[in-house]
């Protein structure tokens, strides 16, 4: 596998190197390009005008070092173009990061801004540098020292443009002391590297010092930007008014600053990454030891008070551990050892880690884990906490295993909530450390199929392409400089023998994006001032200091079996439900007495079973939409001293606990029959919950998209609609379109009688009265092309109420071949007035909105809207854009590189996608129904809303076809309003 790892690296550093020559060809030619077998080779078609095209020549550059473009055939003197190509080549300024989807290099304000991602690109060659030393973990010396030189002849840090101090921190600055020092490692042994004086490091202080205006706050802590140039608040640096920062950005410098001063002997910067540490020490919050995620710089108020070790937090806990190896000073272990203790207290909830309130550590702060938390395993491992490190991890990778990659957030009942994932390395970190400290083959299994899903999902022809969304495996045209960083060097490293490695990995320590530090600067320059800060420290446990920075070779014995026997438990966790809440559940009922009844044999139907609820204490309502809700009241003795409230619905069945719990477990209520009655009220209420969140899981389908494509919609109203559990699957067959019919009876129960009317149609149907599935049959003997179901419930509208998926009638369902969707009443009348103002209408049945067809625009004209042609362009597009209704909602925010959370602008790019990678963005979850008119409410089911892009191809655009003004006012006018109310139900 390690020769397998070499290969990959090989092919995406190739080309990120390639790109940097294909960006010379400009506008002079068309060019194609590939990275193979170590040869950078190019197909270039020169066209220089009439009677002067050259047949193609073919360019090896083999020569990364001098840096010049070898022809295999040589141009002839005339042949400008060729020539350019060779002179610009030398001069050529390197890219930040490749886009391996256009096969040229990321540019800061040459390609469309992403937001605060592009913060990380400072027009400094920074994949290249953020390289280095990943090329001396590989053995690829020679490269090492070519890419050195490069580095030292091409990159220029006096650039105008505004960075993030985070993230050139840990990447550029941390880049060029961890090549810095494997540079004077090789230069010791004694074959390479023998000319090398300290240039990396002169280029690190240079930098160091032009990131040190962004610490003149009143707090000590930087501000997030700064301009490499001009620095912070004068006029032409563009920054300096912010007020907030992360506290991963404030506290993850440490590192960086402390080597840089150990390797300089300039104290300056280690003090000041010292006092920003200092502050956000002071400003946790006493009672729980907790930090939030954002701070102001200047007053030091916690801005966002939730806590957690994913984004926005993560690397702050690792320095502060980290700082404790390095440079050997206890106070770094003694805070550190503080929080650990308040995150195993509140934020551990094996396997899952949830974030919580500063103030109100009891209290969860949202229902999602994000993907940076997968560090924390193998932070874990460098603490000696194993088996949580075990837990976690596992739960991690059987997320995975699900979705090919670790989302970039996913919910506690491990659905996707932001689907991209642009190939961040923090679970192959943990990954190699749990190896490292256990020794289990099982890891070995876990790293080969990280590598397997790079190759099979990812592997575009120039690199590796990020996920724009885990779901559909579609590509973003993105290769953050992290990847070749951090994911080539723990996968090699998982699966090198020692011998592969030329120096003793045992001496230096990874900082959070993988460049190696040397141990010895422990040792180094170590008159730094210290504040003295170790009072107040909260009285832990000993156990809690047990084994830290443990040698593993003796902590852990390779005894596979000890960390298997921690997995077993959570092999399922994902494709079920999360173990611990049955465990509960299930040891309650050993505890006791057999309880009187068990959810999953309760019938709301059974008489005996209604007079068991009833002593247990639980009411049974029966709501209007047809469902019935469990209500089980549970009133302590004394006064109420915390109360607790869940629901859920399964089935039929809208399921409500109310719980006012003491410490006693003691019960009292006016319906039980006695508090042990009550307790078992309570075991089935919460058995129930968890029978119902596994049917959920298992039965959950995405929704679906119900478009209208006539005259005048043209595809701009789309409804969102429940899909089923039969008939035809749109997910895996082309969509279906035609146009609608009401059938006669309406309801669909019985055989049709206008059979005629919904022949090669979509039938219209109402729920009601009999099985979905029997609705289904019925309209398909009728020769319906498909069928949409309309709730028959007056008002009721997915704004307010969860969508469901209809299920079958429990009989075989393979006889439906029709796709059969369901809309609520409110998006269902949007179709039945289109059918009364314009008599034909059209849809289209799919599981994602589809672009507009302008030919059919322009096709399906009346004959009566010629006399409107004349009308003139800029009134046409003033109404086009007064009453194009499609809403393009905006989902909460992907992660960023590391740490700080950014907005969706930040990580789409928004030209050239196929249709088919356009997702609709969507808000409702869904119900799940075994009869018509029983639902099973997925209204806890987490609410993704993948981005939409529209297509950038004028030929294809929609908002670019101009209609006649008088149609359009026509048949929009009485519309207007009940379109401007279903903006938000759009897909």
């Amino acid at each position: 596998m390690k020769n397998q790892v070499l290969e990959m690296f090989d092919h995406a550093f190739g080309n990120y190197m390639l790109q940097q020559f294909l960006d010379l060809l400009g506008s002079h030619g068309k060019e194609m390009a590939f990275y193979k077998n170590g040869h950078y080779s190019v197909v270039v078609t020169t066209d220089l005008g009439p009677g002067r095209g050259y047949p193609e020549e073919v360019l090896s550059l083999t020569s990364l070092e001098e840096g010049r473009a070898n022809l295999i055939s040589e141009p002839r003197p005339e042949d400008t173009v060729l020539q350019s190509v060779r002179t610009r080549w030398e001069h050529a300024y390197p890219a930040d990061e490749l886009m391996p989807l256009t096969c040229r290099g990321r540019v800061r304000g040459q390609e469309p801004s992403r937001g605060d991602v592009d913060d990380a690109l400072g027009r400094f060659s920074l994949t290249l540098i953020d390289s280095l030393d990943t090329l001396v973990v590989l053995n690829k010396t020679k490269e090492f020292e070519d890419a050195v030189r490069k580095v030292l002849r091409d990159v220029n840090l006096d650039n105008d443009v505004v960075v993030s101090v985070f993230e050139t921190n840990i990447r550029v600055l941390g880049g060029l002391l961890g090549g810095h020092s494997l540079a004077i490692m090789l230069k010791e042994k004694g074959e390479y590297m023998q000319w090398y004086n300290d240039e990396l490091l002169q280029m690190a202080k240079q930098l160091g010092y032009r990131l040190l205006p962004a610490f003149n706050t009143t707090s000590g802590l930087p501000y997030p930007r700064i301009n490499l140039k001009f620095g912070i608040r004068k006029p032409e640096a563009r920054t300096g008014t912010e007020t907030d920062t992360c506290t991963a950005c404030a506290g993850t410098l440490i590192l960086e600053f402390a080597a840089l001063s150990r390797f300089t002997g300039a104290t300056i910067f280690e003090e000041y990454a010292r006092k920003a540490l200092d502050f956000l020490w002071e400003k946790r919050q006493r009672s729980s030891n907790l930090v939030g995620v954002t701070i102001n710089i200047h007053t030091g108020d916690w801005v966002r008070k939730d806590s957690g070790v994913g984004a926005g937090i993560d690397s702050y806990y690792e320095y502060l551990l980290k700082a404790y190896v390095l440079l050997g000073d206890d106070s770094f272990l003694e805070r550190f050892n503080t929080h650990y203790d308040a995150i195993m207290r509140y934020i551990s909830q094996p396997p899952l880690l949830l974030d919580v309130h500063i103030h109100k550590p009891m209290l969860n702060a949202r229902t999602w884990m994000d993907s940076l938390l997968a560090f924390f395993p193998g932070l874990q491992v460098l603490k000696g906490d194993i088996r949580p490190a075990i837990e976690t991890h596992e739960m991690l990778y059987q997320v995975i295993k699900k979705h090919n990659f670790l989302p970039e957030a996913f919910t506690t009942d491990f659905r996707v909530h932001w689907a991209q994932h642009p190939l961040r390395p923090e679970f192959a970190e943990s990954t190699y450390f749990l190896y490292k400290a256990t020794g289990d083959p099982y890891y070995l299994e876990v790293g080969k199929t990280l590598i397997e899903n790079l190759n099979k999902y990812a592997r575009v022809p120039c690199g590796f392409a990020a996920m724009k969304d885990v779901r559909t495996g579609s590509h973003e045209d993105r290769m953050d400089s992290f990847f070749l960083a951090e994911m080539f060097k723990y996968l090699y490293l998982l699966f090198a023998d020692k011998e592969d490695i030329i120096f003793d990995i045992e001496d230096y320590i990874f900082t959070t994006e993988a460049h190696l530090l040397p141990l010895w600067l422990s040792t180094t320059n170590r008159n730094i001032s210290k504040k003295n800060t170790t009072s107040e420290y909260t009285e832990l446990d000993d156990s809690n200091f047990d084994w830290t920075c443990p040698n593993t070779q003796i902590l852990f014995p390779n005894d596979p079996l000890y960390a298997q026997s921690i997995r077993e438990p959570l092999k399922n966790v994902v494709d079920k439900s999360c173990p611990r809440g049955i465990i509960r559940v299930e040891e309650s009922f050993r505890s006791g007495a057999k309880p009187p009844l068990r959810a999953r044999d309760f019938m709301a139907t059974n008489p005996e079973h209604l007079e068991i609820l009833k002593k247990m204490g639980v009411s049974l309502i029966h709501l209007k939409d047809g469902r019935v809700q469990l209500v089980q009241h549970a009133i302590q003795q004394s006064s109420v001293s915390a109360t607790s409230f869940e629901q859920m619905t399964l089935g039929h069945m809208h399921i409500a606990v109310i719980l006012n719990f003491n410490p006693e477990r003691r019960f009292r209520t006016s319906a039980a029959a006695s508090s042990i009655d009550a307790e078992d009220g309570l075991r089935f209420m919460q058995e129930m919950i968890e029978l119902s969140s596994q049917q959920q899981k298992e039965q959950q389908l995405p929704p679906r998209a119900v478009q209208i494509i006539s005259h005048p919609f043209f595809g701009r109203v789309v409804l969102t609609a429940g899909p089923a559990q039969f008939g035809l699957d749109l997910s895996k067959h082309k969509e279906t379109r035609g146009f609608v019919a009401s059938s006669k009876p309406y309801n669909g129960c019985s055989e049709l009688t206008n059979p005629e009317a919904v022949m090669g149609k979509i039938a219209l149907i109402q729920r009601g009265q009999c099985m979905f599935a029997e609705k289904a049959r019925n309209i398909q003997n009728a020769g319906a092309i498909g069928g949409i179901v309309i709730d028959d419930n007056e008002g009721s509208s997915s704004d307010t109420a969860p969508l469901f998926q209809m299920a079958g009638d429990g009989k075989d369902t393979d006889d439906i071949k029709i796709p059969m969707l369901f809309l609520f009443s409110k998006e269902g009348n949007i179709i039945l007035d289109a059918i009364r103002e314009h008599e034909e209408v059209e849809v289209l049945l799919s599981d994602k909105a589809r672009d507009r067809d302008p030919e059919m625009e322009s096709e399906d004209q009346p004959s009566s809207e010629n006399d409107s042609q004349s009308q003139s362009a800029e009134q046409m597009l003033s109404l086009s854009q007064t009453v194009d209704l499609v809403d393009q909602e905006t989902p909460e925010s992907p992660l960023d590189s590391h740490s700080e959370p950014s907005s969706p602008a930040d990580t789409e790019e928004t030209a050239g996608l196929a249709p088919s990678e356009q997702i609709p963005s969507s808000t409702e979850s869904l119900e799940t129904t075994s009869l018509d008119g029983e639902c099973t409410d997925l209204d806890n089911q987490p609410k993704e809303q993948p981005e939409t892009e529209e297509d950038s191809n004028p030929n294809v655009s929609w908002g670019k076809k101009v209609q006649p003004i008088d149609s359009i006012l026509a048949d929009w006018n009485e519309d207007i309003e009940a379109f401007e109310m279903m903006e938000k139900d759009e897909l």
